[in-house]
């Protein structure tokens, strides 16, 4: 989704601004009000938990005003609440179930989870970092203006920056999988929003992937130096993406709010993905000399153009979907696949029409080839713990050490 859904006066009247997305990313939530103070009060320095309720409700106020779109500000405020957040899952601390964490959706205000649990509270900052480097992908992929043609012009550069914040954002995501999800308990996994289940993180990271590939098609298509063979690898690898990515949302429990839209867009992806490597792969074959060849090329050209047809209908259940949302105009690998398929499925049809007539029996779709996948997600790593959190700072501030806390705590119960 972008980072924005807004509402606003026009006179009398409501206008009501509906989002474009290129760059697909869920609801993202922020931070609700919770009560720090008062559950780490006596625990902890004063002046830790002074910062790190500080840090919490500066992320929630600025993701509030602006509705997401001070993505560097925040990202920089939710490295600097990481770093001091890191403590409270430490094993050694005992803290990690003191605090109930709350959260809620962006968009509607509507509070989602409430768990007390740090990793939780982890995990959903990282989710948010996440979801704001796909927002900022999008908002590069948009330009405020378009070209006197009326065709959208997104600048090679741009493209470039978009696919590294792909990259950056399925890192993310993927830390949240392998290294997150895992020290959560089960019983306070069934509690969190289903935006959390560890299916639809790994189909946001994947289907990022699959995003930077199909704008790197797009760049090879550009290029007068690409190959077909490159182009062809590219279109295959996309639809691998999007076939994992369907893989790990299809086990999910989509009925929360963005659930269906997330599904559909998947789909949508996908059509388009497998167009593209029936196309490239047809255009390969068709180079052969053996009639077999054109036969199978010409079946690669109109499975295309029935895939791409099928895309289109997806993409409009897509945008209707709620929240509703527009498609971008084509753009792209997408909007040379568009113009090309359909002209390309029709000549070629055409031409070799009579031997599909002669060899009915050879009219079969050949299958796809498989490739190694190219992009990775970025490997992402927690900051350095804060040094706050560093007991020997503690004493010369007069605190007594957590762990000597702790245990005079249990001489106090078992005394009495």
């Amino acid at each position: 989704m972008g980072c924005t859904y807004s509402v606003y006066g026009v006179g009398r009247k409501k206008k009501l601004s509906i989002p474009e997305v290129v760059v697909f990313a869920p609801c993202m939530r922020i931070p609700a009000q919770c009560d720090l103070q008062r559950a780490l009060k006596g625990l902890i320095p004063r002046d830790v938990i002074n910062k790190l309720s500080c840090l919490r409700n500066r992320i929630a106020l600025v993701a509030d005003d602006t509705g997401g779109s001070a993505i560097t500000e925040l990202r920089q405020a939710l490295e600097e609440y990481l770093s001091i957040l890191i403590g409270l899952t430490k094993k050694e601390h005992g803290l990690e179930n003191l605090v109930e964490f709350k959260w809620k959706n962006l968009v509607d205000g509507r509070q989602e989870t409430s768990v007390a649990n740090a990793w939780f509270e982890l995990l959903s900052v990282v989710h948010m970092m996440a979801m704001l480097t796909l927002c900022e992908a999008d908002t590069i992929m948009i330009p405020k203006d378009y070209s006197g043609s009326g065709f959208r012009v997104v600048s090679t550069d741009c493209k470039r920056d978009a696919v590294d914040l792909l990259l950056k954002a399925a890192g993310y995501l993927e830390f949240c999988v392998r290294n997150v999800l895992c020290c959560v308990p089960p019983e306070i996994k069934k509690s969190m929003s289903k935006d959390l289940q560890d299916g639809v993180l790994e189909a946001i990271s994947i289907q990022a992937l699959g995003q930077g590939t199909e704008i790197q098609l797009g760049l090879a298509i550009e290029s007068q130096k690409a190959t077909l063979s490159v182009k062809r690898r590219l279109a295959c690898e996309l639809l691998i993406y999007y076939s994992q990515a369907y893989q790990c949302i299809s086990g999910c429990d989509l009925s929360h709010g963005y659930g269906k839209k997330h599904m559909w867009f998947i789909k949508w992806k996908f059509l388009e993905a497998k167009a593209a490597a029936y196309y490239y792969h047809g255009l390969v074959l068709d180079k052969g000399s053996e009639p077999t060849c054109q036969i199978s090329a010409v079946c690669c050209f109109l499975a295309a153009q029935e895939l791409l047809v099928e895309s289109k209908k997806a993409c409009i259940s897509f945008c209707l979907a709620t929240p509703v949302t527009r498609a971008p105009p084509l753009w792209g690998a997408m909007k040379h696949l568009h113009q090309k398929i359909p002209e390309v499925a029709s000549r070629k049809s055409q031409m070799y029409g009579y031997l599909l007539e002669q060899e009915k029996a050879l009219q079969s779709l050949p299958e796809i080839p498989d490739f190694q996948l190219s992009l990775r997600p970025d490997d992402y790593e927690l900051p350095a713990i804060d040094p706050a959190w560093d007991s020997g700072n503690w004493e010369k501030q007069g605190q007594q050490p957590l762990k000597d806390h702790l245990n005079d705590s249990e001489d106090e119960i078992e005394t009495e």
